[in-house]
């Protein structure tokens, strides 16, 4: 894998990604920050050495470089999940490019169902910590030890510091920015009844497919780390929905702006 990533960042830098100070990665349905973002370069993912291509329709998969409230970021519009196929150590590549390319901070985003049922969809969940439901881990391969320490640890996986910042933005900007724990399932189909209950039982407040894999790879790189939830459904067992993914999209779409607030107005003031 060292090899892989020395060819990968070789070729972006020689692309112009130079030293992008922040990282970001936008979820399902949330690419209008790049309508705020001076792009400097584009890179599709299918050109990019030994880069995983994304294979959901709604992933545009492309990466991005540009200047953003005053600071260089490199951005992912479009990730990968586990349930296309990928291994974990594809759908976290991305995240050690950014980190061997000089990012000192990222921000991620997804799109997750709502199972804390005094959060409504189309509000925003700060992710304080997470339950890691996919069945493996970014870190078990051999030779892992040679890219951070094995054990990493997982005591604060969202940095304490960026998420007062990002509560202290949605005060400010009357935000209601609800605070809770990720649960991360495989997918791509979406839960039973009684998996709702489930988790909502083990202490989840939102579900989603993606995230916690990112997470996991940037505290191991010790990369200070958050990430915030488009709540776009509601999980009630009792009263259960069918879900329409181009509703969800929608839902994303109406909710991202103020997402979009938050993250500027963090970039400008770190």
């Amino acid at each position: 894998m060292i090899k892989y990533i020395e060819e990968t960042t070789e070729y972006l830098k020689e692309k112009g990604f130079n030293n992008p100070e922040v990282g970001i990665i936008l979820g399902t349905g949330l690419g209008q920050l790049l309508n705020e973002i001076e792009i400097l370069k584009e890179v599709s993912y299918n050109h990019i050495p030994n880069f995983p291509t994304a294979t959901v329709e709604f992933h545009k998969g492309k990466l991005i470089y540009g200047i953003l409230e005053g600071k260089k970021v490199v951005v992912m519009q479009g990730r990968f999940h586990l349930y296309e196929g990928y291994s974990l150590q594809d759908v976290t590549y991305p995240v050690r490019i950014m980190h061997q390319l000089g990012i000192k901070r990222l921000l991620v985003s997804n799109a997750s169902g709502a199972i804390n049922l005094k959060f409504k969809k189309g509000e925003l969940m700060l992710i304080d910590d997470h339950i890691n439901l996919q069945g493996g881990s970014p870190l078990a391969f051999k030779g892992v030890e040679q890219l951070g320490t094995r054990f990493a640890d997982m005591s604060a996986p969202y940095d304490p510091e960026i998420n007062k910042k990002l509560e202290s933005i949605a005060r400010a900007n009357s935000i209601n920015l609800h605070k809770g724990v990720y649960a991360s399932v495989v997918g791509p189909q979406l839960e039973t009844r009684a998996e709702y209950r489930y988790l909502k039982t083990i202490g989840a407040d939102a579900v989603g497919m993606s995230t916690v894999p990112e997470i996991i790879v940037a505290n191991h790189l010790n990369l200070p780390v958050a990430a915030v939830s488009v709540l776009t459904d509601e999980c009630d067992p009792d009263n259960l929905q069918v879900v329409d993914i181009n509703e969800i999209i929608a839902m994303a779409g109406k909710a991202e702006p103020e997402m979009i607030l938050l993250f500027k107005e963090l970039i400008k003031s770190i």
